[in-house]
């Protein structure tokens, strides 16, 4: 999260929302990819707008009552028609379309929210040479993302996953230039530069060939 240490304070107006976040991929019977299971944490200071602004945890314990977690469940799963929820999965370079998502989960604890989500492939995927990725980030940078721990593999046991990084400095570069392209009149929140991508962490899965 520390790349945007020393660039102008324009460009530090983004992000705003810090989430770690977590993928499972789920496969069928069959062996193909069938979902990907989504978790975010989100930071401490969202966690706790939204928990105020709810009045979820009115004695302020930071413990929420069952009542109290149902109503948070769902809470950031209210997409507009065209978002792509922040989640992508590629093969071979080509986007792989994936579902609204449903299973929502959420809960409370330690200061931070986290909630979780499914998504399914609109039709299932084999995995084997040509590595299934998965990257997570917002296009237009006001939430920055970073995956944590080992992707999850549910339903088999011969398949592996990476994660990867991005070139750091290279995005701040990228995050430099197209902000120099930007008027100096112009609201820098309403015309942010889609430079999320840069920044994209990635998961890349590979099962043995069953060939």
């Amino acid at each position: 999260m520390g790349g945007l240490a020393g660039l102008p304070t324009m460009a530090s107006t983004h992000p705003h929302v810090f989430i770690d976040a977590t993928v499972e991929v789920i496969f069928d019977a069959e062996g193909r990819a069938e979902a990907l299971r989504i978790g975010w944490t989100y930071d401490e200071f969202f966690s706790m707008l939204i928990i105020e602004d709810r009045n979820l945890d009115p004695d302020y314990d930071t413990v929420l009552t069952p009542a109290a977690e149902a109503q948070l469940a769902g809470f950031d799963m209210q997409w507009d028609a065209d978002f792509p929820g922040d989640t992508y999965a590629l093969m071979d370079g080509k986007a792989l379309a994936l579902s609204r998502p449903e299973g929502f989960s959420a809960s409370y604890g330690d200061g931070k929210i986290t909630s979780t989500h499914l998504r399914r492939f609109d039709v299932p995927v084999v995995v084997a040479d040509v590595p299934l990725t998965v990257q997570v980030y917002d296009p237009g940078f006001y939430t920055a993302y970073a995956i944590v721990g080992k992707t999850t593999l549910t339903g088999r046991d011969d398949c592996t996953a990476q994660v990867f990084e991005p070139n750091r400095d290279a995005a701040d570069q990228a995050l430099l230039a197209a902000l120099a392209e930007v008027s100096a009149d112009v609201d820098i929140e309403m015309t942010y530069p889609a430079i999320g991508a840069a920044y994209a962490e990635e998961s890349r899965i590979t099962c043995v060939n069953p060939s």
